[in-house]
């Protein structure tokens, strides 16, 4: 059994490394190749552009980080949620929550460096409807972000998973303490 939470886990790391890596490979392409810092706009879709922004703050633009000091608290302290995720996603044993947890990880990962390296995170989704925005300019780190908490969020409240501890005697229906008298 405990073979099976050690592949969970290492799938869990592997997504979170992954949505790392496409979030950071897309971020250097939509800079770099389609030079979008300088163009600042590329219409794509009638619902879809790519909108260079350089977001200072944490969610919805909270919390600016307009100088040195302010920007390494922002770094250390989501490198702080980003290592109790971490702690969270190893502990945990089933697949719902570790791939939840390993989006929200590979999400925070990658804004992360962001932030280390430019002291700002490069947002570039812009999703509209005519002049109607439902979300701010996005990543794919903000994006696996909110993925994985609602995953969370949804498991927390829709499943319910069986108790491990009344598998542990062998009842599978009496609670933890209790026997069955044959």
């Amino acid at each position: 059994m405990s073979e099976l939470f050690t592949r969970n886990r290492l799938v869990g790391l592997a997504l979170a490394a992954l949505v790392a890596i496409v979030d950071q490979a897309v971020k250097w392409y939509v800079v770099g190749p389609l030079n979008l810092r300088q163009v600042l706009k590329i219409d794509l879709l009638p619902f879809f552009d790519l909108t260079y922004t350089e977001n200072k703050g944490i969610s919805l633009g909270m919390f600016q980080a307009t100088d040195m000091e302010t920007r390494w608290i922002l770094v250390a302290v989501t490198a702080l949620i980003a290592a109790v995720v971490l702690v969270w996603m190893m502990r945990e044993r089933l697949m719902g929550e570790i791939l939840g947890l390993a989006l929200i990880l590979g999400g925070a990962l990658g804004n992360i460096r962001d932030r280390f390296e430019l002291g700002y995170v490069i947002d570039y989704a812009d999703f509209h409807i005519g002049d109607f925005r439902p979300f701010l300019i996005f990543n794919i780190a903000d994006a696996a972000i909110t993925i994985g908490v609602v995953i969370i969020l949804a498991r927390s409240l829709l499943v319910r998973d069986k108790d491990d501890s009344n598998t542990e005697t062998g009842t599978g229906d009496a609670p933890r303490g209790e026997t069955h008298n044959a």
